[in-house]
C-alpha cells in the first residue's frame, strides 16, 4: 500500500541570536610566559647563593628540566616552584659531592 499525503509545511517565526564576543580563555602560551617568568625569578634566587660555573650550570638544568616536568602538568604554574626546589637542592647536593670528591682526589694525589 502506498499512500501519499500531502503535509503543509508549517514555519515558525524567525529566530534570531545575539552573538556575543568569547572571553578570552586561558592560553597556553600566556601560561609559559608565566611559567618562564616564574622559573627566571626563582632561578636568580638559587644563582644568588651558587658560587662556581658548575653548580651555576646544573641550577639552570635543574630549573629547565622542572619546568618541562611542570608543563606536562594540568597547572604548571603551582607545581613548578616544588619541582625547582626539589631538583635544586639535588643540584646543590652532587656539587658539594663533586667538591668532596675533588678534594680527596687532590690530597690523594699530593701523597
Amino acid at each position: 500500500m502506498n499512500t501519499k499525503r500531502k503535509l503543509p509545511a508549517r514555519f515558525a517565526p524567525e529566530t534570531w541570536f545575539e552573538v556575543r564576543p568569547v572571553p578570552a580563555a586561558p592560553f597556553r602560551a600566556t601560561a609559559e610566559t608565566e611559567l618562564e617568568r616564574l622559573k627566571k625569578r626563582l632561578l636568580w634566587d638559587e644563582l644568588e647563593l651558587a658560587t662556581g660555573a658548575e653548580l651555576n650550570a646544573r641550577l639552570r638544568r635543574a630549573a629547565n628540566e622542572a619546568a618541562a616536568l611542570a608543563w606536562t602538568t594540568a597547572v604548571p604554574l603551582l607545581v613548578f616552584p616544588t619541582l625547582f626546589e626539589e631538583k635544586a637542592r639535588a643540584a646543590f647536593t652532587q656539587a658539594a659531592r663533586q667538591e668532596n670528591i675533588r678534594e680527596r682526589s687532590r690530597e690523594l694525589l699530593a701523597a
